[in-house]
């Protein structure tokens, strides 16, 4: 080993990813001890860390040239010993100049003031908060404050954030480009405006309101007239997450979805309001969108105050079949099952799509409209490599022999499907056809049935769901 030529040990541990791995690689020897010191970049650590600041003050010692740290205390208890808190936010700043990316999950010890000890990072430019009750706004804005060259910023779960200054301080920065609020309380969807010209930039977006808060969130008139009047410059977004928002005509989010020339992902679950022009637009705009994911909530989820039908229906498959020619990704899905004569979406839409678009992946959630002459088209599916089916109660043993006839398929799914049995993968069986076959939750299908039905079998069988 010491004879090595320097740069071919540098090859070598860099291609060791595991970080178990790379510890028992560097207690081999001396030299391979050093140059892992020297080439390490990522740092995670939480439970049993203990004492914390000491064991951290040793490790960023030790590891000059960390770029990622990761604190995570998911499943912490007291007799774990005490969490970091703000005295390890300033070692870190202090021993870390190069850290890029930080995380926090679950460190329920850390405030405002240790958020401002990040301040002095140089190079951070990536910030996640999972959980973090004790840091609010303030200190949000302290961090944007100092952290010019921010361009990640994931809050999740952070109760106490309840001031969205920082909000408008990242418009006038112009520097984010991946933003993420999901389950802050205090967070509407008409605060989004206060990013202003920093729109421009942002390439990917992940919105999430708690549920429990979705139906209490109100406009105040002054909110409304700004996303009406203020042009939103949202060109250069990639990805568009939106889960349980309230989506208004002419205002809030509505004002995006159709001004995203460079989409590619689409994520919409269970936003109340979405309509068939909003989705014709968002189809007519991005004709890179490569990804669509729709869970749509059922008609007694939606709001009694809203008069007009709001039920996506085909006019938005064909909108999307004829404009988005690299659609590769579709997954639908219904948020309440009991009520099947309520979908929204045909048969004939759903093939329509399906022929028109090169779609590699393929996913349905209690969608009773797809049933065994939906298997049939999938015989002509010259793209389709991986279908999901839960919840499909249409399709029978009929349906699914069809699979075997799928030009690529490679990985199929199969969750908690009443009309399906051993019967139905028996053409699959010895067939060499499928990579990957999971079956779960299915009660006319047994472990003997998915035997030699694809290279890699995943079976579970738990019926709870049905009682």
């Amino acid at each position: 080993m010491d004879y090595l030529p320097e740069q071919l040990v540098w090859e070598i541990l860099r291609r060791i990813k595991k970080t178990t791995d790379r510890n028992s690689v560097s207690l081999t020897c001396k030299r391979l001890h050093g140059l892992d010191n020297e080439q390490r970049e990522s740092l995670r650590i939480g439970c049993g860390l203990d004492p914390a600041n000491e064991a951290l003050t040793s490790l960023c010692c030790r590891f000059l040239n960390l770029t990622k740290v990761e604190i995570t205390y998911t499943g912490w208890m007291s007799k774990l010993g005490k969490q970091l808190d703000d005295q390890g936010l300033l070692i870190l700043s202090n021993h870390c100049p190069s850290m890029i990316e930080l995380s926090l999950s679950y460190c329920t010890f850390i405030t405002d003031v240790g958020l401002g000890y990040l301040s002095s990072c140089p190079k951070l430019s990536a910030l996640k908060l999972n959980f973090t009750p004790r840091i609010t706004g303030c200190g949000i804005l302290s961090l944007v404050v100092g952290c010019k060259i921010l361009t990640v910023l994931h809050l999740n779960r952070c109760l106490n954030v309840n001031s969205v200054e920082w909000l408008e301080y990242l418009g006038r920065l112009g520097t984010l480009e991946d933003l993420s609020i999901k389950n802050c309380k205090a967070i509407g969807e008409g605060n989004l405006i206060k990013l202003g010209a920093s729109w421009r930039n942002l390439k990917r977006l992940q919105f999430e309101v708690d549920v429990n808060y979705r139906y209490m969130k109100v406009y105040d008139r002054l909110a409304v007239d700004r996303w009406q009047k203020q042009w939103i410059p949202c060109e250069n977004m990639v990805e568009l997450s939106l889960i349980n928002c309230i989506i208004s005509p002419g205002r809030g989010l509505a004002c995006v979805m159709g001004k995203c020339k460079k989409l590619e992902k689409i994520h919409l679950d269970m936003c109340v309001g979405v309509r068939d022009c909003d989705v014709i637009g968002l189809a007519q705009n991005s004709r890179n969108l490569r990804s669509i994911y729709l869970r749509v909530p059922s008609d007694f989820s939606l709001p009694l105050l809203m008069n007009n039908p709001l039920r996506l229906t085909d006019e938005c498959l064909n909108a999307l079949s004829s404009n988005c020619s690299k659609l590769e990704s579709i997954r639908i899905s219904y948020s309440d099952g009991e009520f099947p004569s309520f979908s929204s979406f045909t048969l004939q839409g759903i093939i329509t799509l399906i022929q028109k678009c090169p779609v590699r992946e393929l996913a349905f959630d209690q969608v009773y409209s797809f049933n065994d002459a939906g298997m049939e088209a999938l015989c002509f599916a010259q793209h389709l490599e991986t279908l999901e089916l839960v919840r499909c109660q249409e399709i029978s043993d009929e349906g699914l022999q069809l699979a075997v006839q799928f030009p690529r398929l490679s990985v199929l799914r199969l969750v908690k499907c009443l009309g399906v049995s051993d019967e139905g993968l028996r053409p699959l069986v010895g067939s060499y056809k499928l990579e990957t076959l999971a079956v779960e939750g299915c009660p006319q299908v047994s472990e003997r049935g998915v035997f030699g039905a694809a290279r890699s079998v995943s079976f579970r069988q738990d019926l709870s769901w049905m009682y």
